[in-house]
């Protein structure tokens, strides 16, 4: 026999092999850890199910509960607010949902060993919120804690900060490497109030972090907290040493999380749609934009008159800027140039070249008036030559087509018989 054909037999009877190891591989319940007892002490209580052990923490709120500047029942009228609503917004929810707010807290950020080793849900109730806090016993029991959390049975609505790009991705990559014990994991709705938080407040606060936004916006303070990049030495030292008093507080760090995105929905629901109230210029500009970018164009325009009417005009030049758009597209021309004019002092550079060029625009080609055309080109020329741009080329073609632009105008003056 050749050296290729035993080669060959013998991968065939490692193949033949490993199948048989396969066919008998079962699944082998983990054993409990022994400081089990421990953790119950320290306010964590034992679960067992098909799969293994976990510990789970289940807390009651009253809706009169109160956290930072919001009684928790306050949710519930903002929900009533979007219902009473003709068009649709992707921030409003549904009463007849079931509305879960989650957060997890992980042993890293990302790869395949990082494991979630607390899975926290706060339920909202007709007649109270319950927060449940699932506890990883050790990471031979994952199975059993991902079970628990029924997210394989429920069909929920999701509210997370952050969670569409990390919890939820990161809960799924869990759920895939113990897809052979457990059932599929069931896609739920989600609204991550992390992306809703960015349009509000971008160019107002300096940090999108949840704790910065508690204390800026929503009028908690926490007082003890642990920080969340050690959430988990404080859970591999739990495990190793048994002791589960340090852990309660990363518990308690999920549960603020958790209570403040209810309060932060409030609040957010509260600046959308109310008249102007306490926040700044740009935070109602941001607002003004997303509907406009929701295509819902008289409530942008409304909010944007609004900013330009009660805020120092050196704090409104995005809301003209914004505003001039709407007003364009409404054919509302006169308007229209006036605001990209009043927008001009207020706004950086790049901006400003696209004011000019709105400007050329309008007064060629609505309002008939060639002459000022060429002179908001000649101005958008010059601010545009001023701007440092990433790549050169990018400059040059701005700057093409301004002379382009130009010269077409240069000609309607000069020529004003032949004006289309």
């Amino acid at each position: 026999m050749s050296y290729e054909n035993k080669i060959l037999q013998m991968k065939k009877m490692l193949g033949k092999k490993s199948e048989k190891v396969e066919e008998k591989q079962t699944f082998q319940k983990p054993t409990k850890p022994s400081y089990c007892e421990k953790w119950q002490q320290a306010g964590l209580e034992l679960v067992e199910n098909d799969f293994g052990v976990l510990f789970k923490r289940v807390v009651h709120y009253p809706l009169n509960f109160k956290h930072g500047h919001y009684e928790i029942s306050q949710f519930y009228e903002a929900i009533e607010r979007w219902a009473l609503l003709e068009d649709g917004h992707p921030y409003a929810l549904d009463s007849n949902e079931t509305l879960v707010f989650f957060d997890t807290e992980t042993t890293g950020l990302k790869g395949v060993g990082t494991h979630i080793f607390l899975l926290g849900l706060l339920e909202a109730f007709d007649d109270e919120f319950v927060l449940t806090q699932y506890v990883l016993a050790d990471p031979s029991n994952e199975a059993a804690m991902l079970f628990e959390s029924k997210f394989w049975q429920r069909i929920m609505t999701i509210i997370t900060y952050n969670g569409k790009s990390f919890d939820w991705p990161m809960l799924e990559t869990r759920w895939t490497l113990n897809q052979q014990l457990i059932p599929k994991l069931r896609q739920q709705r989600q609204v991550d109030l992390l992306h809703s938080t960015k349009r509000l407040w971008k160019d107002d606060l300096e940090r999108m972090k949840l704790t910065q936004v508690e204390e800026r916006k929503l009028g908690f303070y926490r007082d003890g907290d642990i920080p969340g990049h050690l959430a988990p030495i404080i859970y591999f030292d739990a495990v190793k040493s048994g002791n589960a008093e340090t852990l309660m507080k990363v518990l308690q760090h999920n549960e603020w999380d958790l209570l403040s995105l209810i309060t932060l929905y409030v609040h957010s629901t509260n600046l959308l749609l109310d008249e102007l109230g306490e926040e700044s210029a740009a935070t109602y500009t941001n607002i003004g934009k997303w509907y406009g970018d929701l295509k819902q164009k008289q409530v942008s325009a409304r909010v944007l008159a609004n900013v330009t009417e009660k805020f120092d005009v050196e704090e409104t030049g995005l809301a003209h800027f914004f505003l001039a758009y709407e007003q364009k597209r409404g054919r509302d021309y006169l308007n229209a140039a006036q605001s990209f004019e009043n927008a001009l002092q207020g706004i950086p550079s790049r901006k400003q070249a696209q004011a000019y060029e709105q400007l050329a625009i309008i007064y060629e080609h609505q309002l008939k008036d060639v002459e000022k055309a060429y002179e908001y080109a000649c101005k958008g020329q010059t601010v545009t030559k001023g701007i440092n741009y990433v790549k050169q080329q990018h400059k040059q073609r701005q700057l093409n087509c301004w002379e382009k632009r130009m010269k077409r105008i240069e000609n309607k003056i000069h020529f004003p018989g032949k004006r289309k």
